[in-house]
C-alpha cells in the first residue's frame, strides 16, 4: 500500500528532501555528472521511519552503474511501463532488487512528463507572443488607415456599395475564422488569413509539402491500437497514402478557410431544393450541374479535364441521437467501421483543432481514405480532404468533407471532393434526420462495363448508399444493446454477454470481408482466367501472429457476374440455411441446422446466425459451425459467413472475448445492376455486358427495357498450407479456382435456371 510514494531517486546524498518528491522532481535529478545514477539502498524502510528520527539518521545510497543505466534506458525505450516478469528479469540481468527497478522506471516516466509539459509550455507561450504581436499589428494598420483622396481617415461612407458588401463578408468570415483560430492555435502557430478569397488561393497556390508522413500498417479492427487510423488489412501501401503528406505551417490557414467555405456551401446544398435539385428515377436527388455553378460561382475551381461530375442528395431518419453521429463521423476508426462496405481504408493525417467544451464543435481533421465498391472490377477512390464538423444551432449539426488537391505532391488527381457530407438535425426519442450530399469528380474510365450502369447512376458511391449503409448499422447497433430480443436457442446463447461477444465476433468478420473483396491499390489481384464473363482474381496473404486469423498461407478469391435475377432474390436464396446445400459444395449436400438467430434490424434478412452442418458424408464429423451474418438494405446486401471452431465458440456463446477467435470469412456481394425500372444506365454510355460478353451480352438485353438484374461478387478466402513460409503450389490454386467457378455455376443453376451458361 506504499507503493506509490517510493521512488529510487537519481541525486547525489546533497540533496534535499524537498527535491526527493513524485510530481516535483527536476531533470538533474535523475542523472549525476559522471553518469552514473544513484538510489536508497531500501526506500520503503526509510519512509516507514519517524520523520523526526530521520534527519538524525545516516543515510544510506547505492549508485548504479553505466551498463545498467544503459540497459534501462534501451529497455524504457522499447516499453516504459514493464510488468511485475519483465521488472524481475531486468533485476536479475542488472543485479538490482525489483523494487529498485520498479522505481528507476516510475522516475523516469515522471521526467519524461516533465519535459514534454516543459516543451508544450514553451511551443504555447510562443504561439502566444506572435499572435499578441500580430493582432497589435493590425490594431496599429486599421488605426492609420487613411482616405486615398484626401489623406484623412478612412470612413465606411465614402466606400462604394459594393466594397462596403465585401467588407461586411470579409468580417462575417473573419469572425467565423478567428474563433477557429482560437481553438487550433496550437496547431497553427500564426494568425490565419482574412483577406483573401478562400477557395481561389487554395486552388490557385501549389505549395510542395514540408515533411512525408511515415505511415505504418495497423492491425485490422482494432481500435485499441497504439498506431490508429488504418481500418482494414493492408498488404502494400496505395500511392496516394504513401505521398500525402501532413500540411505545412503555411498552408494550415488556407485550409481552415477552405474548410469555413465548404461549411456554408453544404449547408446551403442540404436545405436547397429546385432548381438546384431534380428527383431521379432512383429515388435520388440529382444535382443541376449549370445551376450549381451559378449558385457557387467561386467553389474550388472549374471541372479538371477528363473528370466527370457525380453529385447526389438523400435523406433519411434513423434510430440514433444527433451526438452519437457526430462522435462516428469524427473518430475515423468508427467511421471506418460503420461504413465498412465503403471506405475500404482512411487514416487521420493531423488534428487541426479538437472541438471545443468537450464535443466536436469546431473540430477539424486532415485525412485521406479509399473508398470502394465490394467487387475487384471497380477501381476505388482516393482522396486527399479536411473534415469540419460545426454546431449549427440546439440540435443541428454539420459535416463536411473538401479535397486538399492543391496540397497534394502530384498534380494528377483521378478523384477529388467537392463540399461533401451531411446535415444532422435532432428529433424526439433518440432519432435524427440526416441529410447528405455526396459531390465528386471522377475519372471513372477504368471502371468494368459491366459496372458503368451502377456507377454513371450514383448508386455506387452516392448519397443514396450512405445514407441506406448508415441507417442499418444504426438499427444494427441499437439491436446488439436490446435485451429483449430472441435469440434463437436459448441452451446455445446463454447470457446477454454470450449475445453481444457473438454480435462483436460478426461485425469484425463482416469488416474483414469487406476490407479483402475490394480493387484496394493495398491488394495484388491476379487474374487466373480470361475466358468467359466471371473471371477469376485470386491474391495470397500470409498470416503471422495474428490472433484473430489462422497463421499459414491465405488464398483470397474473387469473381464478380452479371445474374438476370433482381438482387432480393439472389439475397434470400444465398442465406436460407435450406438452400445452402445447392451452392455451398463444402458442406457435400449435408443438413444444415440453424442453432441461433439473432435479429439486428427491421428486415427479416438483417441477422446474425449460427449454422451446424451435418455432412452427409458418414467419414466425416459433423461438428462443422458456420457463423454467418446477413445484411441488406436499398443500395446492395451481403450474406458473409466464415467456419468456427466448436472451443472457441463455446468461449464466445458464454460471454468471453471473441477477439481471438480466427476467422477465414467468405460471402456474397450483392448490387442491382444499374439499369432499374426504365433502363436509367443507359446514360452510363459503355453499353456492353459481362467481360468477353460483346454485343450480345445479357446487359445488351437488360438495357432494353427487359428487367433488372443483380451483380453478384463471390469471394472465398481459404487456409492452403498451415507454414506461413511456405510457397504456394499450382494445385492449390487451381482447386480454389474450380471451386468458385462450380459455385458461380450452382447459383446460377439454382436461382436463374440457366445451367451455369
Amino acid at each position: 500500500m506504499f507503493e506509490s510514494h517510493h521512488h529510487i531517486f537519481d541525486m547525489t546524498p546533497k540533496t534535499s528532501d524537498n527535491d526527493l518528491g513524485l510530481t516535483g522532481s527536476r531533470e538533474d535529478d535523475f542523472e549525476t555528472k559522471s553518469g552514473a545514477e544513484v538510489t536508497m539502498d531500501n526506500p520503503l524502510e526509510e519512509e516507514l521511519q519517524d520523520p523526526n528520527q530521520r534527519p538524525n539518521k545516516k543515510k544510506r545510497y547505492h549508485r548504479h552503474t553505466q551498463r545498467q543505466i544503459q540497459e534501462l534506458e534501451s529497455f524504457f525505450k522499447e516499453c516504459p511501463h514493464p510488468d511485475d516478469k519483465q521488472r524481475k528479469e531486468l533485476s536479475r540481468e542488472l543485479c538490482l532488487e525489483p523494487l529498485q527497478v520498479k522505481f528507476w522506471f516510475q522516475n523516469k516516466r515522471t521526467q519524461m512528463k516533465a519535459q514534454h509539459e516543459r516543451h508544450e509550455n514553451a511551443m504555447l507561450k510562443s504561439d502566444n507572443d506572435k499572435l499578441r504581436a500580430e493582432n497589435n499589428r493590425y490594431k496599429d494598420a486599421l488605426g492609420n488607415a487613411t482616405c486615398p483622396n484626401c489623406g484623412g481617415p478612412a470612413a465606411i461612407g465614402e466606400m462604394s456599395f459594393d466594397e462596403q458588401h465585401l467588407r461586411i463578408e470579409n468580417a462575417r468570415l473573419r469572425e467565423e475564422i478567428d474563433r477557429i483560430s482560437g481553438i487550433a492555435a496550437k496547431y497553427v502557430g500564426k494568425p490565419l488569413l482574412t483577406n483573401s478569397s478562400t477557395f481561389s488561393q487554395l486552388t490557385s497556390s501549389h505549395h510542395l509539402p514540408s515533411r512525408s508522413l511515415d505511415l505504418e500498417v495497423g492491425n485490422f479492427g482494432n481500435n485499441n491500437s497504439s498506431q490508429p487510423g488504418f481500418v482494414g488489412e493492408m498488404y502494400n501501401t496505395s500511392d496516394i497514402l504513401r505521398s500525402v503528406s501532413i500540411p505545412s505551417e503555411a498552408d494550415k490557414p488556407m485550409v481552415v478557410e477552405l474548410a469555413v467555405a465548404a461549411m456554408e456551401e453544404l449547408v446551403r446544398m442540404a436545405q436547397t431544393g429546385d432548381p438546384l435539385w431534380v428527383s431521379s428515377d432512383n429515388s435520388v436527388e440529382i444535382l443541376k450541374e449549370e445551376e450549381y455553378f451559378r449558385t457557387f460561382p467561386r467553389g474550388i475551381g472549374p471541372k479538371p479535364i477528363g473528370l466527370r461530375s457525380e453529385a447526389s442528395r438523400d435523406s433519411t431518419v434513423v434510430i440514433m441521437n444527433h451526438i452519437n453521429l457526430v462522435e462516428i463521423l469524427m473518430d475515423v476508426n468508427q467511421w471506418s467501421s460503420v461504413f465498412c462496405g465503403i471506405v475500404s481504408r482512411a487514416l487521420t493525417l493531423e488534428v487541426l483543432s479538437t472541438g471545443v467544451a468537450g464535443n466536436y464543435n469546431g473540430a477539424l481533421q486532415v485525412m485521406t481514405a479509399e473508398f470502394q465498391v465490394p467487387s475487384p472490377l471497380v477501381p476505388t477512390r482516393e482522396n486527399y480532404f479536411v473534415r469540419y464538423c460545426k454546431q449549427h444551432s440546439d440540435g443541428i449539426w454539420a459535416v463536411v468533407d473538401v479535397s486538399l488537391d492543391s496540397l497534394r505532391p502530384s498534380p494528377i488527381t483521378r478523384s477529388r471532393r467537392r463540399p461533401s457530407g451531411c446535415l444532422i438535425q435532432e428529433l424526439q426519442n433518440g432519432y435524427s434526420k440526416v441529410t447528405w450530399v455526396e459531390h465528386t469528380e471522377v475519372d471513372d474510365g477504368s471502371v468494368h462495363t459491366m459496372y458503368k450502369p451502377l456507377v454513371n447512376t450514383g448508386l455506387a458511391f452516392g448519397a443514396k448508399r450512405w445514407v441506406a449503409t448508415l441507417d442499418r448499422q444504426c438499427e444494427r447497433l441499437a439491436s446488439s444493446m436490446a435485451n429483449n430480443i430472441p435469440a434463437g436457442n436459448l441452451s446455445v446463447i446463454t447470457s446477454p454477454e454470450g449475445r453481444k461477444s457473438m454480435l462483436k465476433l460478426a461485425e469484425r468478420m463482416v469488416m474483414s470481408f469487406c476490407s479483402g473483396v475490394g480493387a484496394s491499390n493495398a491488394h495484388a489481384w491476379t487474374t487466373l482466367s480470361t475466358t468467359g464473363s466471371d473471371d477469376v482474381r485470386v491474391m495470397t496473404r500470409k498470416s503471422m501472429d495474428d490472433p484473430g486469423r489462422p497463421p499459414g498461407i491465405v488464398l483470397s478469391a474473387a469473381t464478380s457476374f452479371w445474374i438476370p435475377v433482381a438482387p432480393k432474390r439472389v439475397f434470400d436464396f444465398l442465406r436460407d440455411e435450406n438452400s445452402r446445400s445447392e451452392w455451398d459444395i463444402l458442406s457435400n449436400g449435408g443438413l444444415v441446422q440453424e442453432m441461433a438467430h439473432i435479429a439486428n434490424g427491421r428486415d427479416p434478412g438483417n441477422s446474425v446466425s449460427l449454422l451446424r452442418v451435418n455432412s452427409g458424408n458418414s467419414g466425416q464429423s459433423n461438428n462443422m459451425l458456420i457463423l454467418q451474418e446477413s445484411c441488406t438494405d436499398a443500395s446492395g446486401s451481403y450474406v458473409i459467413y466464415a467456419p468456427v471452431d466448436i472451443m472457441a465458440m463455446n468461449v464466445v456463446l458464454s460471454g468471453g472475448d471473441p477477439d481471438y477467435v480466427a476467422l477465414l470469412p467468405s460471402g456474397f456481394a450483392i448490387l442491382p445492376d444499374g439499369y432499374g425500372r426504365e433502363g436509367v444506365g443507359s446514360s452510363g454510355g459503355a453499353g456492353g455486358g459481362a467481360e468477353g460478353g460483346g454485343e450480345g451480352s445479357n446487359i445488351e438485353v437488360v438495357n432494353k427495357g427487359s428487367g433488372c438484374g443483380s451483380l453478384l461478387t463471390v469471394a472465398f478466402q481459404i487456409l492452403v498450407d498451415s507454414v506461413p513460409t511456405a510457397k504456394l503450389s499450382l494445385g492449390s490454386v487451381a482447386t480454389v479456382n474450380s471451386l468458385i467457378k462450380c459455385t458461380v455455376g450452382r447459383i446460377k443453376t439454382a436461382v436463374a435456371g440457366d445451367g451455369g451458361a
